[in-house]
């Protein structure tokens, strides 16, 4: 397996809210206005914010399940572990074909724009004839197919440029409108038969929705995605409903509303009409109108089917991860480093829907598509909250549970009943050929059961047979083996020094053969701040010349015990630091580092103890040449030593190794009390045949008389708060200089209150 090469979280907050706005306002807009006006006349404005109503329901849901789990795929990766591979397949499919109507109807509507500028005639081959629009669509998303494919896209601050353009013109739109709008053009506001068609156009303008989930597939790479995702997601959708709301009320309001009925490019009309009354040094001002318009039309479809297509190869990886497709769609382009055939499967598909669809058929598909996704993420929610796994743990929690995700959940199905029965007839279709897809290809191959069936598996005695009986029917064969969840445990070695690189992958390589797990090899390489992480990136000849070597070592280390292993590159502008992202990113269980020169009794900085949890168990070797023959184990209590003391028992199985536990009476503990206590915890944590040592000497004296014919001492982190470390020192650290053998520093992740991380409630173990 070569080495995947990941980047850092370096999308702000501005840049994250840009892919949000930037894929809703497209077509949309641009487009839809003539066909909402046509059926719901000035009500065709309630149908766009009753839309971002429905949406911003499950941007809520979004937000939480997104802080919880920032990884590739979003709203199908959320489904797929709450709900299982089952739905994940269904969600997945639904994304993925969603994205790809979405995208062919954006160009659908860039056509319609372009040819407002150029005027192109109609193709006919044969009995098909293809339209302008349709001919320039082609045209338009072979192009962007093919930038995708050779990997030259938009940067940050491109896109940031596009939505503020966007943004702009549609404002200097709604200025102008304003001065011109009477509200006698909106009179009736529904008029005769168009309350009827409020729900059934808003199915339809829902695909101008489709942007705020997108965010979520770049939650892995957001900086601070607790705080900076659900701004991003929920601040999308609220900024979006709103420009779109002004935006249309201001429309009817200003320019006859038969302008703007069934015509594809009214807003450039009613713009060359509006900004027509004005002129400077005598020249009108109507064409200048008329270009911005169009210009913003031309800006909006194309950003969005660019930014659908990105999208798109994001859904693939992640679904490739699960193994619900076959990981070699995601294959990279040994020249371009793209994922060409994910990119060419979407490209075919979009170029396949534009040659046989229209306007109403493409949104209406994709607005379907993603309405079942938006349906599945809000019960996703609603497992994760009463499943209560012990992984979920969300920085940001929507208000109101579960009333938000139960709306959110039936707004969005609902609305698909006001979608014409032949798209609705598509869809099922697709829901029923991706739950064969499922039982047919994927059952055998994907580990994860997801966290709804396991947890009716697990209550199967209080649960009702038939419920039982459907969680066990559709649970992967792999997790039908192993009784469990897959059982994949994550050990992540985070590399940079090729000479301690053997030491820790030993160490690693046997705690996962021991858990049947994988070993994450992780070669983080740092970037001077001056240099943008996309222009290092460049640099792959460099980068791979100095990661291959010592990632290949690493594998084959990692191999000789049997363990599996994955091998990553990772571009960061930090070094220490980034351990605890890519801990998060890979979703490791165990990180397996060497001693740093930070590592002062705790395996996290003093800035990062203040301010964060670990992300999972952490064990830091200082090296001095890693022997586990003979393995000292002091204790006195508390999870830092139980968790050392599995790796203990994982070690001895793997080596054989002989196990000195050692416990120093206390002032205020008799020598039989610690005897008691020493046997007592032995025995629980299965330790109940090594050697026992009762020493009524100080902590830092017992342990290095102790370890003088030891070879590895493995030691729990310390207990103290910061202050007090910074006062009178931390255990590890005194006895780190007595011993001669290595020291492999054990802290088990778990949350700490402030007071605990300045004064700590416990004495060292």
């Amino acid at each position: 397996m070569s080495a995947d090469e990941e980047l850092a979280k370096d999308l702000g907050l501005l840049s994250a809210i840009t892919i949000g706005i930037g894929t809703m306002i497209g077509a949309g807009i641009f487009v839809l206005p003539g066909t909402a006006v046509a059926r719901a006349g000035p009500l065709a404005a309630a149908t766009f914010v009753i839309g971002g109503v429905t949406a911003l329901f499950t941007a809520l849901s979004a937000s939480e399940l997104g802080t919880a789990m920032p990884k590739s795929g979003g709203a199908y990766f959320y489904v797929n572990r709450a709900l299982g591979p089952l739905f994940g397949s269904i969600s997945g499919w639904a994304n993925w074909l969603g994205l790809a109507f979405a995208s062919a109807f954006y160009m659908y509507g860039f056509g319609e724009y372009v040819n407002q500028l150029v005027g192109v005639p109609a193709l006919a081959l044969g009995p098909i004839t293809i339209s302008a629009a349709q001919t320039i669509g082609l045209v338009g998303a072979a192009l962007f197919i093919a930038i995708n494919y050779v990997g030259a896209k938009e940067t940050g601050g491109l896109q940031i440029a596009i939505v503020l353009t966007l943004l702009g013109i549609l404002g200097l739109f709604t200025v102008v409108g304003l001065f011109n709008a009477e509200l006698e053009s909106l009179r009736p506001i529904a008029p005769e038969g168009t309350p009827g068609e409020v729900l059934p156009v808003t199915a339809i303008v829902f695909v101008s929705y489709l942007g705020f989930v997108q965010i979520t597939s770049v939650a892995e790479e957001i900086k601070d995605p607790g705080r900076n995702l659900p701004l991003a997601v929920i601040g999308s959708v609220l900024i979006v409903t709103v420009v779109y709301a002004l935006f249309l009320v201001v429309l009817l309001a200003a320019v006859p509303n038969e302008l703007v009925a069934n015509n594809e490019t009214a807003v450039v009309d009613a713009a060359e009409l509006l900004f027509g009354q004005y002129s400077v040094f005598g020249i009108g001002l109507g064409r200048l109108g008329w270009g911005l318009l169009l210009l913003g039309g031309l800006l909006a479809t194309a950003s969005s089917a660019n930014a659908s297509i990105l999208s798109s190869s994001r859904i693939n990886f992640a679904m490739g991860r699960e193994k619900i497709l076959s990981p070699s769609v995601n294959d990279i382009h040994e020249r371009f480093g793209t994922p060409f055939k994910s990119i060419l499967i979407t490209g075919g598909l979009i170029i396949g829907f534009l040659l046989f669809g229209n306007l109403k058929l493409l949104s209406t598909a994709g607005s379907v598509l993603h309405l079942i996704v938006y349906g599945l993420l809000n019960i996703a929610l609603i497992v994760m909250r009463e499943a209560e796994p012990a992984e979920y743990d969300p920085d940001f929690e929507v208000p109101l549970y579960p009333f938000v995700p139960i709306i959110g959940a039936i707004s969005s199905f609902a609305l698909i009943a006001y979608i014409e029965p032949f798209v609705i007839l598509l869809s099922a279709a697709l829901v029923v050929f991706a739950g064969i897809w499922y039982l047919l290809y994927a059952r055998q191959r994907v580990e994860s059961a997801g966290v709804f069936v396991n947890w009716i598996l697990e209550r199967s005695e209080e649960m009702p047979d038939a419920a039982v009986a459907a969680a066990d029917s559709v649970r992967p064969d792999a997790a039908r083996v192993a009784g469990t969840d897959g059982g994949d445990f994550r050990v992540m070695v985070p590399l940079a020094n090729p000479r301690t690189e053997t030491e820790l992958i030993t160490l690693a390589g046997a705690i996962a053969k021991q858990r049947a797990g994988t070993v994450h090899a992780v070669h983080i390489v740092q970037v001077p701040d001056q240099t943008p992480l996309e222009r290092g990136a460049e640099q792959t000849d460099r980068i791979d010349a100095e990661s291959q070597k010592l990632l290949e070592q690493a594998r084959e280390d990692a191999e000789t015990f049997g363990a599996d292993v994955e091998t990553h590159t990772v571009l960061s502008h930090r070094s220490f630091e980034e351990i605890f992202d890519a801990a998060r990113t890979f979703e490791a269980d165990q990180v397996v580092m060497g001693w740093g020169p930070t590592t002062h009794g705790r395996a996290e900085s003093r800035l990062d103890e203040l301010t964060h949890d670990l992300p999972c168990d952490f064990l830091v070797l200082k090296d001095r040449g890693f022997d586990p023959e003979h393995i000292l184990l002091p204790t006195a209590g508390g999870p830092d030593s139980v968790l050392g003391a599995e790796t203990v028992r994982l070690l001895r199985t793997e080596f054989g190794s002989r196990v000195t536990l050692l416990h120093a009476v206390g002032e205020d503990e008799s020598r039989e009390e610690g005897e008691q206590f020493l046997e007592e915890w032995a025995a629980e944590n299965g330790l109940a045949d090594a050697d026992l040592l009762i020493d009524d000497r100080d902590v830092e004296t017992a342990i290095a008389d102790a370890a003088t014919d030891a070879t590895l001492l493995v030691i729990g982190a310390t207990e103290r708060g910061l202050l007090s470390r910074l006062v009178r020192g931390s255990l590890v650290l005194d006895v780190l200089d007595d011993v001669e053998c290595s020291v492999l520093l054990a802290e088990r992740a778990r949350k700490r209150t402030l007071r605990e991380r300045l004064l700590g409630l416990k004495k060292d173990e």
